[in-house]
């Protein structure tokens, strides 16, 4: 068993700050935490140690595209699977590994597993997340095990399968494989909300959920202000914009600017970095997270971290799970863009709703998501 002091912990990619935020909260306990990634394409997330994503603009993106029509090799796969290997030195030593997902570097599975069983030779624990899309939670929401999913935009024919394809590839006989693979290696997987504990209930080697930390000491809380005209922010991030359900977001924004036109203030933004986002983010009331899911995501916690108003994936399954009442919290986002609208209004029409949201999502992300309480319960299940 590994000792809760002084561990040496490498956290292997990033998606939504979330490995950054663990390391905080590992860091404050006492640990030695190393972050690896290539910063999440343009979010732009701070690492330790930065891989960087090569031939992706230009001659140089050509050249990998033609290649791999011709081989089914991908060039950049290989390069950053390179390039982590010229840091090898730097990787070795640790009690734990814990991967962001069973494809963390987001390159072809065969190299993904070159890499991650290279590190479990070399290291003592290796865990795993289940976060963001893999080959379980994907083939659980391709077969309607949920109410809705990620996939519905599919389904209703709103996007190509060749649209979804980043999605679609985790079905693949390879990522299968993958998944079988790292499966045996690892020491156990950790969901980090419902959206990936649903799917995984049951599973072989799964620990359990463990919330998303949120670093509240870096976060400041600003209470909402009544004799105001509300801000309402949309960041839209264009890849997932059908998967996020951004499309009813911007139907309901049309209505409730019709129905209120100079009663709020809207505002849309695309594909901005993580520091960008954040700056536009403190300066709304009420955030538009996603849609097609049953758990907030890191951009909601957040902002519910800065008193904002939000709405997103608050379903009865994550009000049973932390036992919190229905209209409270956060407010659950449907699939049905009127529906949307009318809470919009409604939050429009009576400032004193904001006010008592936004002071009961401070108080549930100290509760539930502080950044050293769930520190903890990482070490506690590495531990075991």
């Amino acid at each position: 068993m590994v000792s809760h002091k002084d561990m040496k912990i490498l956290l292997v990619g990033e998606y939504s700050r979330l490995h950054n935020s663990l390391k905080e909260g590992l860091t404050a306990l006492g640990h030695q935490v190393v972050l690896m990634g290539d910063g999440d394409y343009f979010k732009n997330y701070p690492v330790d140690i930065r891989l960087n994503r090569r031939l992706q603009k230009g001659p140089g993106r050509l050249f990998k595209n033609l290649i791999y029509r011709l081989s089914g090799f991908d060039c950049s796969s290989w390069l950053m699977l390179r390039d982590v290997f010229k840091h090898k030195e730097k990787l070795k030593g640790f009690d734990v590994v814990q991967l962001i997902n069973e494809s963390p570097m987001g390159i072809m599975p065969e190299h993904e597993f070159t890499l991650i069983k290279w590190l479990k030779n070399i290291n003592t624990k290796l865990f795993v997340l289940a976060c963001g899309t893999d080959y379980i939670s994907v083939k659980f929401a391709m077969e309607k095990n949920f109410r809705y999913s990620i996939l519905d935009p599919l389904f209703e024919g709103k996007v190509s399968q060749k649209d979804y394809a980043p999605i679609l590839k985790y079905l693949s006989k390879k990522h299968q494989g993958l998944h079988e693979a790292v499966s045996e290696l690892c020491h156990g997987y950790i969901a980090t909300d419902l959206d990936y504990h649903l799917p995984y209930q049951g599973k072989k080697k799964y620990l359990g959920l463990v919330p998303n930390p949120i670093n509240v000491d870096k976060i400041g809380f600003t209470p909402q202000v009544e004799d105001k005209k509300p801000v309402i922010f949309h960041g839209v991030n264009t890849k997932n914009y059908f998967k996020k359900g951004g499309d009813y977001f911007d139907q309901a924004l049309e209505i409730v600017q019709r129905e209120r036109p100079n009663a709020c203030i809207i505002v849309r933004t695309e594909d901005l970095p993580y520091a960008n986002f954040i700056t536009q983010r403190a300066q709304s009331d009420i955030v538009l997270d996603q849609v097609l899911g049953y758990d907030q995501g890191y951009n909601a916690l957040e902002a519910m971290a800065e008193g904002k108003v939000l709405l997103t994936c608050a379903e009865k399954e994550w009000r049973e799970f932390y036992n919190i009442p229905p209209h409270c919290v956060a407010l659950n986002a449907l699939p049905d863009a009127q529906k949307i609208a009318a809470i919009l209004i409604e939050l429009i029409d009576h400032p004193v709703q904001r006010v008592l949201l936004g002071e009961q999502a401070r108080a549930f992300i100290e509760k539930e998501h502080h950044y050293k309480k769930v520190a903890q319960k990482y070490l506690e299940l590495w531990a075991q």
